[in-house]
Order: C-alpha cells, then sequence, then structure tokens
C-alpha cells in the first residue's frame, strides 16, 4: 500500500511542488492510516495535523484528547479547534470544519489539506448520485483535488485501509453516528454496498473506478466542445454570439446541446434538461426571423443560416451584470437592486480573498468572467462538495432582501467562481506564482 499510494502520487501529480501538507485527523481509521502513511512512509513533506470538534455528539472530547495523544507520540504538530456553537446541520458542521482547516494551513503554509476519502467513499457519493438521477458529469463524484483540498486515498478501498492499520498496530476511535441509518448515506455504507459486494466482490472499487473513467470522459468532452465552438462561433461580442447553424447541426446531437449549453453560460443561467430540448429543437427547425426565449433573460433567434445567442438588453444597457473579456486591467460599474459596486480587475498582487478583494491564478481562469447577481439555481463549489448559493445565504444568515444586492462571479462556463463576501469556490484556487494573478476589487460607492 505504501508502494502504491506512492506510484499513485507521481502518476497524478497531485502533490507535486509541495513542500507541507496538512492531514485532517478525526481520530478515525481512515484519517490515522492516512496520517501515519504520511508521517512515516509518504515522501519528505513537512506534515502537520489538524482536528476540528463540532461538538455535535458526547464524546467527541475524548476524539480530540486521544488525536492530541497520537499527534504527540508520532510527533507531528497539531492544531485544534472547538466550534464557539453546535452546528445546525450537518451541511454547517462541514463549512466550520473546512473554514478551520483552510485558515490552518494558511497559518502552517502548507500547500494541501488532505483529507482521508477513499473507494468506499467514492462508491457510496456515485451510488448516491445516480440514485437521483444524475448525467455523467455527477458519475466522476469525490475529485483528487479540488483547490488545495487532496484525498489521495480514493484508489484504496476501507477493507486495504483496515488490514494496513491492523498490520501496523494502528488505534483509532469508532464514531456511533457513522452506523446510525438515518443518515442516507450510512444506509448506502451498511446496507446498499454489502448487498452489491454479495453479489459481485470488489463492487466499491469497480463503482469508484467509474467515477475515475467518468472524470477522463468529461475531460475529453470538455476538448471537443472546445474545438465545436471554435468551428462553429462566426461573432462573439459582448452579449452577442452568433453561430453558422449549418455547421452546427453537422454535429452529433449530443454534441450540439453541449455546445448551445456552453455558450449560453456566458450569457446567462443554464437551461435545464427540458429547456435545452427545446432550444435544440428550434435551432432545427424554427423558421427564418423567429425566435424562443432561453431562460434568465436570454434569447435565441434565427435568421436564414445564422443562429443569434442574445443576452436581454446586454450589460451596458442593464447595469445589472460585468463582462471581464479577458486578463487586461478595467473597470466597470454595477447596479444592484439599487446598490451601485465599482468593479476593478486586472493584473495585481497576490493575496487570499477578502470581502471585496479576490486574487485568482490566471491559469485556471475560464474567460470571458462576468460579474453578476444572484440567480436561481446558482450553485457554487466547496472544498466538500457543490452546494446551492440560497443554501448557503441561509447557513450564513444573509436575509432576503440583501441576497439581491450581493454580487456573484461566474465563468466562461458558468460556474460560480466567488460569491463576494460569502465564499469562494474551489474551482478558482489562489495564485501560487508572482506571474499568474488575477484580481477583481468590488467596492460600494459611485467611484473608487
Amino acid at each position: 500500500m505504501r508502494d502504491r499510494l506512492a506510484q499513485h502520487l507521481r502518476d497524478t501529480g497531485l502533490l507535486d511542488d509541495c513542500k507541507g501538507v496538512l492531514v485532517a485527523v478525526s481520530g478515525g481509521l481512515d484519517s490515522v492510516v492516512l496520517l501515519h502513511l504520511f508521517r512515516f512512509s509518504a515522501p519528505p513533506f513537512r506534515v502537520y495535523a489538524a482536528h476540528y470538534d463540532h461538538r455535535m455528539r458526547a464524546g467527541s472530547a475524548g476524539d480530540a484528547l486521544w488525536v492530541r495523544g497520537l499527534c504527540r507520540a508520532w510527533s507531528v504538530p497539531l492544531s485544534m479547534g472547538t466550534a464557539e456553537r453546535v452546528p445546525g446541520s450537518e451541511a454547517e458542521a462541514r463549512d466550520m470544519r473546512y473554514e478551520f482547516l483552510l485558515r490552518t494551513a494558511r497559518e502552517r503554509q502548507c500547500d494541501a489539506v488532505l483529507t482521508a476519502h477513499h473507494a468506499d467513499d467514492q462508491a457510496e457519493t456515485v451510488l448516491f448520485r445516480l440514485a437521483r438521477g444524475t448525467g455523467i458529469g455527477g458519475l466522476q463524484g469525490i475529485r483528487a483535488r479540488r483547490g488545495i483540498i487532496v484525498r489521495p486515498l480514493l484508489p484504496f478501498t476501507r477493507v486495504q485501509l483496515e488490514a494496513w492499520a491492523r498490520r501496523n498496530r494502528l488505534g483509532w476511535r469508532e464514531d456511533p453516528t457513522n452506523v446510525e441509518h438515518r443518515y442516507a448515506r450510512n444506509r448506502i455504507r451498511h446496507v446498499v454496498l454489502p448487498a452489491l459486494e454479495q453479489v459481485s466482490p470488489g463492487a466499491a472499487g469497480r463503482i469508484a473506478a467509474v467515477a475515475a473513467r467518468a472524470v477522463e470522459a468529461e475531460s475529453a468532452w470538455h476538448e471537443v466542445v472546445r474545438a465545436a465552438v471554435e468551428d462553429v462561433v462566426e461573432t462573439d461580442t459582448d452579449g452577442l454570439i452568433e453561430l453558422a447553424r449549418d455547421r452546427l447541426l453537422g454535429y452529433h446531437p449530443h454534441i450540439r446541446a453541449r455546445v448551445i449549453r456552453h455558450l449560453l453560460a456566458r450569457l446567462g443561467p443554464v437551461p435545464d434538461k427540458a429547456g435545452t430540448r427545446v432550444v435544440m429543437e428550434f435551432i432545427s427547425g424554427g423558421s427564418s426571423g423567429t425566435g424562443i426565449e432561453a431562460g434568465g433573460g436570454a434569447r435565441v433567434e434565427r435568421e436564414f443560416e445564422r443562429i443569434r445567442l442574445r443576452a436581454a438588453g446586454g450589460p451596458t444597457a442593464r447595469e445589472d451584470a460585468v463582462v471581464i473579456r479577458d486578463v487586461g486591467p478595467g473597470q466597470a460599474r454595477l447596479s444592484l437592486a439599487g446598490s451601485a459596486r465599482q468593479v476593478k480587475w486586472g493584473q495585481g498582487t497576490a493575496g487570499v480573498t477578502t470581502g471585496s478583494v479576490a486574487a485568482f491564478d490566471t491559469s485556471a481562469l475560464r474567460f470571458p468572467l462576468v460579474l453578476r447577481g444572484w440567480q436561481p439555481g446558482d450553485r457554487v463549489r466547496l472544498p466538500y462538495g457543490s452546494k446551492k448559493v440560497k443554501k448557503l445565504f441561509q447557513e450564513r444568515r444573509v436575509g432576503r432582501a440583501s441576497r439581491a444586492r450581493v454580487p456573484v462571479l461566474v465563468d466562461a462556463a458558468g460556474s460560480v467562481l466567488w460569491v463576494v463576501g460569502v465564499a469562494r469556490s474551489v474551482l478558482a484556487p489562489p495564485p501560487q506564482l508572482e506571474q499568474r494573478v488575477f484580481s477583481i476589487t468590488v467596492m460600494d460607492g459611485e467611484s473608487f
């Protein structure tokens, strides 16, 4: 297992150029094995540990003391955090835990935060999403890396982790809530997966492998769509994209749909499956000189063999969106629900995200970027997974009246990168090199 982990890290480059890593240690089997592997077997990183007590169950303080003793015995510097108040939900607990981990990583000057998600966790995630009707994108499951959050144990099953622990005589703490069937994931873990293993031994590992293939498939799809966009787009200006209809119709219907969804994402919210079907039917059979609404204010029009994707009004007229075309410097006025903001952007100084300033790695950005108001259906990718921005507002106590005034930064694919003053997505990591810094500043008022 030690050799397989080292080979996995070499093959994937997950921790290339890392000098310090922060291991999240709950005290359970998985995290103890993760800490043991990196403390005694992995390549020579500076290794730190972090433990967060949510105070959500009796015995959590005992877990914290046990982890402290373990880290002292293994000579691993430990940072400990305790919730000031008991979280109201599992989601809020995750938010608090990851905020603590990311803050600790900055303080320890660590390049990565390691969590102990493994193949069984991956299988549970894929099965849960599959049961809810996910597409190929959802089958990607838990990503091996999101921002500085890294999951190096995804290739290993819990059986393999337990075998390593027993071989090395490791102890761990059992969380009694992990066996409670009132949680959907626990039912999948203790009922569904064991039943599948009886039908087909090794099922968890093979389901996790499906997630890895889905990641490869989505990467390939991205390249296909990129090439198709370059082929069919004839005009691309602020608020207006014109396509060659005949060339678009020459592609497989599934590629067509992905191209249209990719382009509509530049103009506003992407339509759902039913909305996409309506748009595709119009492109195939709609009459010249007509058009339909695509949702989110975008409009699709046909003029002979041209298809136009048009944002309603345009950002200058509406003043409720700012389009950032490239890394060049610029500034603009943004008006949301009667609240005036001034936005300034360009290459700048690296730094952590604050309420009104964010620095990004230019190599990870997909232009054009759009700074606009929050829209229903917006989701942001946090270190532990995707969450609706509406749910995030509720958890952070952002009132209904205030939400309309919160700017949201999205990229060319429509992915939320930054909810200003609230949260930042792991899809847009902070810059590591000074020459790759792109900064955006959002200020209240009419001028800087």
